[in-house]
């Protein structure tokens, strides 16, 4: 795929509104959401939630695919999980096949061939990463989803309730131990734990409430 650099500087232009500056990860997101699309045989930016993206960082990468593809989290389109790495998993919702797309190996060091007038390895990236042809930025392979598509989406309208703590639980997020429902935190293990200094916490609410004039 000959890289559009009109259509670039248009992705970059939009993923500069939601980050403050285009940096090297921003290109490899807005190239990356763009081959991933191509791939799948999908027109970007969607307008409906029939591609989802799973993406293995956060942070500015994540600028790069939004701008390129329209996927996002309040659409339910674009999830991360966070393994450490700039990569992006492209689902076709309909049919649950999918295709990984990921930053070769060595490629900051054969970005440099790609700007050699650039001193500086930072700015040298900044503008390799933008024409570099594709076999040599990118690794596309098609993958297995380790769970069935319509597990990973859910049913948005369904609730229950922890019978632990309380509450409430959304998008088939449930888990059912000797058959009561839980959430995931009550399950366990949970990302957090609950702080000695609890009643602290509870205290700041009262007083931010007061001082609002939501306590009265």
């Amino acid at each position: 795929m000959e890289m559009d650099q009109s259509l670039l500087k248009g992705i970059f232009e939009k993923a500069a509104s939601s980050h403050n500056k285009i940096c090297p990860r921003v290109v490899l997101g807005g190239r990356i959401g763009l081959a991933g699309a191509e791939v799948m045989g999908m027109e970007v930016p969607r307008h409906d939630k029939r591609l989802l993206i799973i993406l293995e960082t956060d942070g500015c990468f994540v600028s790069g695919i939004e701008a390129s593809t329209g996927c996002s989290v309040n659409h339910r389109t674009l999830r991360v999980e966070d393994y450490g790495k700039v990569a992006g998993t492209f689902v076709n919702v309909k049919t649950g096949v999918a295709v990984r797309v990921a930053p070769r190996r060595g490629v900051r060091e054969r970005a440099l061939n790609y700007a050699p007038e650039e001193k500086k390895r930072y700015f040298a990236m900044l503008k390799g990463y933008q024409v570099m042809p594709l076999d040599e930025l990118l690794t596309i392979e098609d993958v297995v989803l380790s769970k069935p598509i319509n597990s990973i989406i859910s049913r948005a309208g369904v609730r229950v309730n922890c019978e632990n703590c309380s509450e409430e639980i959304i998008n088939e997020r449930e888990i059912l131990q000797d058959g009561k429902v839980y959430c995931q935190a009550c399950a366990g293990p949970a990302y957090y734990q609950t702080s000695p200094n609890e009643p602290i916490a509870t205290e700041l609410i009262i007083n931010h409430g007061m001082s609002s004039g939501l306590g009265d």
